[in-house]
């Protein structure tokens, strides 16, 4: 059971909230990852079909707290140096998202109007751009650039993080040194939409189960595994802070090396959560004396469990949130899993943003720096994806792709950056449904 009904609801509402709360749907660190249902998902592959205009319903508007600015191409640091030889696959599939149906579903992220980008995805697909130029000329005769600005109207600048999936290694079977298990959402799992009893809750959600005829918190990390009544494994890991920090990141790939399917890979991507609140094993390891903050890398943790096998448990125990999956299969390695937005992410081409400032599908033009640099990196991407800790006006996290070199590029962007959104020329200022 996934829903409850409305009038249980209703019963049940002063229980849910104090016991449950509103927690994250992710753990913070990460960014967030496609659930199925909350937004239908776009055809990734095919040719580019756009509805006629008429066929897209007018849906009411929904308020962004960034403001804009008109803002010149020349404007934009870097914009005529950006490389965009590989760009122009990479819009036409973003198109097939500008175009879908809103579903007027305020739990989901925002998205850009797609009655603002029938006229420009047209005429991209009406279009063949081969060469960087070719795609840098229609950009600029279909779109126009909008500083974005926080709510005090002032020139935004915010964090630029990076993420990545991680590639692991697992097995179908338990046995060996694959213990370590990555779940499917279990039965009893309630996810309640709390915005279809009060308006005024719209995009709120608790996570709880029935106990008798109550609702409480569900089972965390330590109850879990103690349980006799586990969720259902998809595959068991061979290591455990591997497995921990594919669930901070939501979604992994997986080479299956033991077993009758050995030498497969296959694609978890983020499903559910169990709705408790994430906690940093690094910063329990600090509390604990085992080394310090600034220590807490995911090589030293790796480390430090490999020295105490008995106390790994433990540690992971200490952060009660769960991440719950579904398996898809990689049907292009070059792409990473479906972010919020219900597309595959692009490495380099995606960000997770703040649907709240920038609506998803949004093309923006990102100005920050490489990891751990001052060396500038100015480009166009798209925003294809959320997250728990991605907040505010410029805020982003920079997909890199997967696999370890990624992983190493991610973890070490904590970068500055600001942000120009690339809009429809015809459509005036950003907006969002």
């Amino acid at each position: 059971m996934k829903r409850l009904s409305r009038s249980l609801c209703l019963a049940l509402l002063p229980v849910i909230l104090a016991a449950c709360g509103t927690t994250p749907e992710v753990p913070p660190q990460s960014a967030g990852s496609y659930i199925p249902g909350s937004v239908s998902p776009a055809p990734a592959e095919g040719p580019l079909l756009v509805p006629p205009l008429s066929a897209i319903p007018e849906t009411p508007p929904r308020a962004l707290a960034g403001k804009f600015s008109h803002a010149a191409w020349a404007e934009m640091p870097g914009w005529n140096e950006d490389d965009l030889v590989n760009f122009w696959p990479v819009f036409l599939r973003d198109c097939r998202g500008l175009v879908r149906p809103v579903s007027g579903n305020l739990t989901v992220p925002a998205r850009a109007a797609p009655r603002a980008w029938q006229p420009v995805c047209s005429a991209a697909a009406a279009q063949t751009a081969t060469d960087p130029a070719s795609v840098r000329h229609f950009m600029q005769t279909w779109l126009q650039p909008w500083r974005l600005n926080g709510p005090d109207h002032q020139v935004a600048s915010n964090l630029v993080t990076g993420y990545y999936e991680p590639v692991v290694n697992g097995s179908r079977q338990r046995g060996g040194a694959y213990q370590w298990p990555l779940y499917a959402p279990p039965g009893d799992l309630l996810t309640i939409d709390l915005g279809s009893i009060y308006p005024e809750l719209a995009g709120k959600r608790v996570r709880g189960k029935l106990e008798g005829q109550r609702v409480v918190p569900y089972d965390t990390r330590a109850a879990i595994e103690a349980s006799d009544h586990k969720p259902p494994v998809l595959v068991w890991i061979d290591d455990p802070v591997d497995n921990f920090f594919l669930q901070v990141q939501g979604s992994g790939r997986v080479r299956l090396t033991s077993g009758p399917d050995a030498g497969q890979v296959l694609r978890l991507a983020y499903a559910d959560h169990n709705g408790q609140p994430y906690v940093s094993i690094g910063r329990w390891l600090a509390d604990q004396g085992q080394m310090t903050a600034d220590q807490a890398s995911m090589q030293n943790i790796r480390a430090w469990a490999r020295r105490n096998p008995g106390r790994v448990q433990e540690m992971l125990s200490a952060n009660p949130a769960v991440v719950f999956f579904r398996e898809e299969k990689v049907s292009d390695a070059s792409l990473g899993p479906n972010g919020a937005y219900g597309l595959p992410l692009t490495p380099g081409r995606s960000i997770a943003v703040d649907a709240h400032y920038v609506p998803l599908g949004t093309p923006v033009f990102l100005a920050t720096t490489q990891p751990g640099s001052s060396v500038p990196m100015q480009r166009v991407v798209l925003a294809q994806d959320t997250g728990t800790a991605i907040r505010g006006a410029a805020r982003a996290d920079f997909y890199w792709g997967s696999g370890d070199e990624a992983g190493q590029q991610a973890g070490r962007m904590k970068q500055r950056g600001q942000m120009w959104v690339l809009w429809p020329k015809q459509a005036g200022e950003p907006s969002a449904r």
